[in-house]
């Protein structure tokens, strides 16, 4: 029975359910675009909010952890919800059809997420889970009146239905081997040397998480999603499920001695290897912006999965710090996308050629497009460079040497098509149209692309404070 610290430490959570019961009734009552804009960015601003009096409640919720991962988790997912709320609002204000149930499936997902990187139990990892990705479902084809958001859709339905599968089957089969579900107690259960049937299980989690990291050979889904789904369903792929997910993985490598099988280390830095060469490798050919973002997002899981395989309490550290980083240049970027592309279209303006000579029709625009690419390429000065600096010396320090080549290898190329993007913004031939209209979009999503390009300044100059957050955090853990 839930007792009222417990509740408490379930405050974030709560709130952003109550939040998403609101915005349905209140569209059940009458719909009003820019109302239900502003009850989802209360909701989720009270949430956070929310968090220091969540996290000194003197009990924890059963099946979940209120530690330092959690609360990290939790403040990356409700800075993340709470800017795509933002810029969607303007976005959405073109769209021709239902406009407010897009923030309902936006609270539900946030919902999931939240759940999901303070989950310590099999069954509430699971309901969580799928709690973040049906709402994705309704998100990624919302625009189903064309063709590519539907079929974009429906893949992600499909392929995402055959990754539970492989999630339940592990998980079966690891509760069959130890009779427990708790990762605490499957810590104490799983003490000896895993046999076959753990392993096995174990590897079968990995693919259900990967699909939904979309590391290699799990990526197959992600160009087409990330080009054929609405810029803000996009962004919410690329920022809130990511990030929630790998935090599970960590928690689980980092609690469960079945994912510490040196066999598995193996096994996942192979597919860290291949995910950041692979990654950066395809999106060197890639004309569509979107689709160009979607390879980079492999590529940065798999240096990501550098603080999996070395694990840690600088895993999770380094895990934070890059986590935050990659948030604020893919906010930024999808947030330029955002304000350049109409709905009425039915299409983002995605095109490389879309953006060619932006600078001199809107330098705000291309300069924050610029110090995204900047930053996700790792240049110093941006936030990327730091992340990147810190994954890079975990490496080193766990002697994972062939990782590391692969981080700076996959690096080098990374840098031609980001700089082939910033150059693009940039040119001017006698006589060029424009190419774009920047829409009209409110002071909310150009409050929210302002703090996103003051972050990648701030944080790449001076990162102390979000270290010594982080570094807090992950003692606190």
């Amino acid at each position: 029975m839930l007792t009222l610290s417990d509740l408490v430490g379930l405050l974030p959570l709560l709130i952003v359910a109550t939040t998403a019961v609101l915005v349905m009734l209140g569209v059940a009552w009458q719909r009003h675009h820019g109302g239900t804009a502003a009850v989802t960015v209360t909701g989720l601003v009270l949430a956070l909010a929310s968090l220091p009096l969540a996290s000194a409640a003197s009990s924890t919720p059963p099946l979940m952890a209120l530690d330092g991962l959690a609360l990290m988790g939790s403040v990356l997912v409700l800075v993340s919800g709470l800017f795509v709320a933002a810029l969607s609002q303007g976005y959405l204000a073109g769209y021709q059809g239902p406009k407010e149930e897009f923030y309902l499936l936006l609270l539900c997902a946030v919902t999931g997420a939240l759940g999901l990187v303070a989950s310590n139990h099999l069954a509430i990892l699971f309901i969580s889970l799928e709690l973040l990705s049906m709402p994705l479902y309704g998100m990624v084809a919302y625009s189903f009146r064309t063709e590519r958001s539907l079929e974009a859709g429906i893949k992600y339905l499909i392929l995402s239905a055959a990754a539970t599968a492989f999630l339940l089957f592990g998980m079966a089969l690891i509760y069959a081997r130890t009779g427990q579900l708790e990762l605490a107690a499957l810590a104490a259960g799983l003490a000896g040397s895993p046999d076959p049937w753990m392993l096995g299980g174990a590897v079968l989690i990995l693919v259900g998480l990967g699909f939904k990291l979309s590391v290699m050979p799990f990526h197959q889904w992600t160009p087409d999603v990330y080009q054929g789904g609405l810029a803000p369903a996009t962004t919410v792929l690329a920022t809130v499920s990511k990030l929630a997910v790998f935090l599970v993985l960590l928690r689980l490598v980092l609690v469960a001695p079945v994912f510490k099988s040196e066999w598995l280390l193996i096994l996942i830095s192979l597919l860290a290897l291949l995910s950041m060469l692979g990654g950066n490798l395809l999106a060197l050919f890639q004309s569509n912006l979107k689709r160009l973002l979607g390879y980079s997002s492999i590529a940065h899981m798999g240096y990501l999965l550098v603080a999996v395989i070395v694990g840690g309490p600088l895993a999770v550290e380094t895990t934070g710090v890059y986590l935050f980083t990659y948030l604020v240049a893919t906010m930024g970027a999808f947030g330029v996308i955002m304000q350049v592309s109409s709905p009425f279209s039915g299409e983002d303006a995605a095109g490389l050629h879309h953006y060619r000579g932006l600078f001199w029709h809107s330098p705000w625009l291309a300069a924050l497009m610029t110090l995204s690419m900047l930053s996700l390429a790792g240049i110093p000065l941006t936030a990327g460079f730091i992340g990147k600096f810190y994954i890079i010396a975990l490496g080193v320090e766990g002697s994972r040497w062939w990782l590391v080549g692969g981080i700076v290898i996959g690096s080098v190329v990374g840098l031609f098509y980001y700089l082939r993007v910033i150059v693009t913004l940039y040119l001017r031939e006698p006589g060029i149209q424009k190419n774009v209209t920047e829409v009209g979009h409110g002071r909310m999503g150009e409050l929210a692309l302002l703090i996103i390009a003051a972050s990648i300044l701030l944080l790449g100059i001076y990162p102390a404070p979000v270290i010594d957050w982080v570094a807090g955090l992950t003692w606190a853990a």
